[in-house]
C-alpha cells in the first residue's frame, strides 16, 4: 500500500473529503457498518463493482464506492449482523442478490479516524458476481455503477473522472496486487483480520491522514 504522503487534503477550518468534517471535540462514536467488493473475473481476471452515490447526498455525494452502508438495528449487533447488512445494502444498491451469507469473504476492517465527525466501523467483505445476474443501481441511493480493474478505478480518479475517498483507494491499492479473483480469494480466505484506524493530522491548511505504522501516527 502506498503511504499517506499520498493522502493530503485540504483544510480550510479542517474542512476534508466530503461527510468527512474535522472533528474537534471528544470522538464520535462508531456505528456499525457493512460493504462488499464485488468481484468478476475468475481465473482470468479481476473487475471490481463501483457504484456512485447521488449527489444529493448530505454524506459522500457523488462519490464512488463499493456497495455497503450501516448496519440496521434489526440486524442484530454480533458478528453476523455485518454479513447481515452487506447482503442487504448489495441488494438495494446495486439490485445483486447474495443468498449464502457464507460465500462472502472477510477482507478488511476499517474505523473512520478519531477526529472525523461522521464514524463508521465498516467490515469489508469479497464476493463474486453470481451466475446469471447484473448490477442494475436502485436510482435513490446510487445513480451510475462501473466495472473497473483496480488499477483503471485509480487512473480515473487521478484523472478526474471518478471521485474516490481515502479508504476505497487504499483497498484498491491492496486488489491492484492481485491479477485474478481466484488469487485474490485464495489470499483471503483464512487471513487474520485486523482493524485499521487511520489518523488525521492537522498541518496548517493541509490534513494528512496516516495509516497505523507510519511515521507521525
Amino acid at each position: 500500500m502506498r503511504s499517506a504522503g499520498d493522502s493530503e487534503l485540504p483544510a480550510p477550518q479542517a474542512k476534508g473529503e466530503p461527510g468527512q468534517d474535522h472533528n474537534p471535540g471528544p470522538p464520535t462514536q462508531p456505528r456499525q457498518a457493512a460493504s462488499v467488493i464485488v468481484l468478476r473475473g475468475g481465473a482470468q481476471a479481476l473487475e471490481v463493482l463501483l457504484v456512485r452515490r447521488t449527489p444529493r447526498a448530505r454524506f459522500m455525494g457523488g462519490v464512488w464506492v463499493f456497495p455497503g452502508g450501516a448496519v440496521d438495528a434489526r440486524e442484530g449487533d454480533g458478528e453476523g449482523s455485518h454479513s447481515a447488512a452487506a447482503l442487504r445494502e448489495l441488494r438495494e444498491e446495486a439490485g445483486v442478490t447474495i443468498e449464502d451469507p457464507r460465500s462472502l469473504v472477510r477482507f478488511s476492517r476499517w474505523i473512520t479516524p478519531a477526529q472525523v465527525q461522521i464514524r463508521f466501523d465498516t467490515h469489508f467483505f469479497l464476493a463474486q458476481l453470481p451466475a446469471g445476474q447484473e448490477p442494475c443501481v436502485d436510482g435513490e441511493e446510487c445513480v451510475e455503477h462501473r466495472w473497473l480493474t483496480p488499477s483503471g478505478a485509480l487512473a480515473a480518479h487521478r484523472a478526474g473522472e471518478i471521485e474516490l475517498v481515502f479508504p476505497t483507494i487504499k483497498h484498491l491499492e491492496q486488489l491492484d496486487e492481485f491479477s485474478t479473483v481466484a488469487e485474490l480469494l485464495a489470499y483471503a480466505r483464512g487471513r487474520d483480520v485486523q482493524p485499521v484506524e487511520p489518523r488525521v493530522v492537522l498541518e496548517g491548511e493541509v490534513a494528512r491522514i496516516l495509516l497505523p505504522g507510519e511515521e507521525g501516527y
